[in-house]
């Protein structure tokens, strides 16, 4: 943990020593909360009160880009979160993840958006540790949100924040269990201006052209691997095959509307599995694994990266697999304004069923 500490505060160092012309300050934010029971089946984990920090790497943007002012100057950066749930079970997690600040009512109220990848040190093992259902491998998904009030710049560079977080921990059904772990959480925190002399002013630019595109044509396949919802059946790979129309409505938003076919070849081995084992419950084993789904979807434009959300329901249903509603949200990234690549986390409400990465070409 030290060495970590360590080499992510050099790691920073060594950032700020080759900025030259952007603008950087840090944070260091202590926080104290509970696990969340977003799942009865991690009742047994809920006991102890989770506490950590949060040390956060920001660049502010003072307007050279429409993106900045459209979206109120936000920062960009990287943190390192580590927690400690003072519970032996599902033992200590830390993270790195990349996030913007985003800011209202006079730049002092703050949210943070945060994602990226953890390490926990004890996940689930069936011989050594199997009271964690929480998450069954020691790589997960890691992302958080902290809402909060900013004062920067009291003195000397040096301010002060407070507020709320969110903090969750998942690997995405790569890997069963998968219950996952939702920490709510009080912060406090301190923020360093590097430069608080030289801070250069905000540009605002009138008279952007208005976004007018026609509705445009993407196709996206995506994929992974994951786990169904037993144990020990394996890791089974999966493939998303997606055909959606958007509309462009302004220089933030597009909606859309599409087709997923899906294969998840875990379905099928479910199948078999419950048709052996549970023959009472009406399972043939001869149901279709594949799903076909409908979905509708919103994409908030930020620069070359978009937040993706989509709402979907599957047409052609053949095996009853949680709900017949799925949500997926994700991050877009164009490489070109016809080639993107995007990266999706699907959930049955709180119950997540996989994770893909995947490339798609916009027509």
């Amino acid at each position: 943990m030290k060495k970590i500490l360590v080499g992510f505060v050099l790691l920073c160092s060594m950032a700020i020593q080759g900025q030259e012309k952007e603008s950087v300050f840090i944070d260091a934010n202590y926080f104290y909360g509970s696990i969340l029971r977003h799942n009865k089946d991690i009742e047994h984990l809920i006991k102890g009160h989770p506490k950590g920090f949060i040390l956060g790497y920001n660049v502010k943007t003072f307007g050279k880009s429409r993106w900045q002012q459209a979206y109120n100057y936000p920062d960009f950066g990287v943190s390192m979160l580590y927690q400690n749930p003072q519970n032996d079970v599902l033992g200590s997690t830390i993270s790195i993840h990349g996030h913007y600040n985003f800011y209202f009512l006079k730049r002092n109220l703050f949210l943070r958006v945060a994602t990226g990848i953890a390490y926990a040190e004890n996940p689930y093992d069936i011989d050594t540790n199997p009271n964690n259902n929480a998450y069954g491998t020691h790589l997960l998904g890691s992302s958080y949100f902290m809402l909060g009030y900013n004062k920067k710049d009291i003195f000397k560079g040096v301010g002060l924040k407070a507020g709320l977080a969110l903090i969750h921990y998942s690997n995405s059904s790569v890997k069963s269990p998968n219950s996952s772990a939702n920490t709510f959480a009080a912060t406090l925190g301190v923020t360093y201006q590097i430069d608080a002399d030289t801070q250069p002013s905000y540009t605002t630019t009138a008279g952007f052209d208005k976004i007018k595109q026609p509705i445009h044509f993407n196709m996206v396949v995506r994929g992974g691997i994951q786990e169904g919802r037993v144990i020990g059946l394996g890791q089974k790979p999966f493939v998303v095959i997606s055909g959606y129309a958007d509309k462009r409505l302004s220089f933030k938003s597009s909606i859309q509307v599409g087709v997923d076919a899906i294969f998840a070849k875990f379905l099928e081995t479910e199948i078999a599995y419950s048709a052996a084992a549970f023959p009472a419950n009406g399972v043939t084993g001869d149901e279709d694994y594949k799903r076909v789904g409908v979905f509708v979807g919103y994409e908030l434009h930020i620069n070359k990266l978009s937040l993706i959300g989509q709402v979907g329901y599957y047409a052609y249903y053949p095996y009853k697999f949680e709900a017949r509603v799925y949500l997926r949200p994700g991050l877009k990234y164009y490489i070109t304004e016809k080639i993107f690549t995007v990266v999706t986390l699907k959930s049955h409400w709180a119950s997540a069923e996989n994770v893909a990465f995947g490339v798609g070409f916009r027509i």
